[in-house]
C-alpha cells in the first residue's frame, strides 16, 4: 500500500515537472502564494510526510538504500523549512524569476528525472528472497 502511494507521488512529480517545463511562470506564481509563515509550515508538514512515505516504501522498491536516503533527505528538508523563512524563500523565487524561464525549466527537468527514477524503482514490488 505504501509503495503504491510512493509510486503515485513519483507520477505526480513527473506531471508537475512537465507542467513546469511547459509553463514555468505558473510554478513561480504558485510558489509565491505559499510564501507565508503558515504556508511554510504546511510545506514542512508535506515534506516530512512525503519523506516518511519514501522511507516506508523503500523496502518494497528496487533501490531500497537509495530511496531510504532520499526519504531521509526530504524529512530533513521538511524539518529545516520553517527556519528558512518566508522572506528568504521569496527572494529565492524572485531570483529564479529574474534569471529567466530556463533556470526553472532546468530545475523541473531534474525533478522529472527524480520522478522517473521513483516510478522506475517503485513500478512493482521487489522480489523477496
Amino acid at each position: 500500500m505504501v509503495r503504491m502511494i510512493a509510486l503515485g507521488l513519483g507520477v505526480l512529480i513527473v506531471l508537475a515537472s512537465a507542467a513546469t517545463i511547459a509553463v514555468p511562470e505558473l510554478r513561480l506564481s504558485f510558489e509565491r502564494s505559499l510564501m507565508t509563515p503558515s504556508g511554510l509550515d504546511w510545506i514542512a508538514i508535506v515534506r516530512i510526510a512525503v519523506g516518511l512515505i519514501f522511507v516506508l516504501a523503500a523496502s518494497a522498491s528496487h533501490a531500497p538504500r537509495t530511496l531510504r536516503l532520499f526519504g531521509v533527505v526530504v524529512i530533513v528538508a521538511g524539518l529545516a523549512t520553517p527556519w528558512f523563512g518566508a522572506d528568504r524563500a521569496t527572494s529565492l523565487i524572485d531570483w529564479a524569476s529574474r534569471t529567466g524561464p530556463m533556470v526553472v525549466r532546468l530545475d523541473a527537468a531534474l525533478g522529472m528525472a527524480l520522478g522517473v527514477f521513483l516510478v522506475y524503482v517503485l513500478r512493482r514490488p521487489a522480489a523477496t528472497l
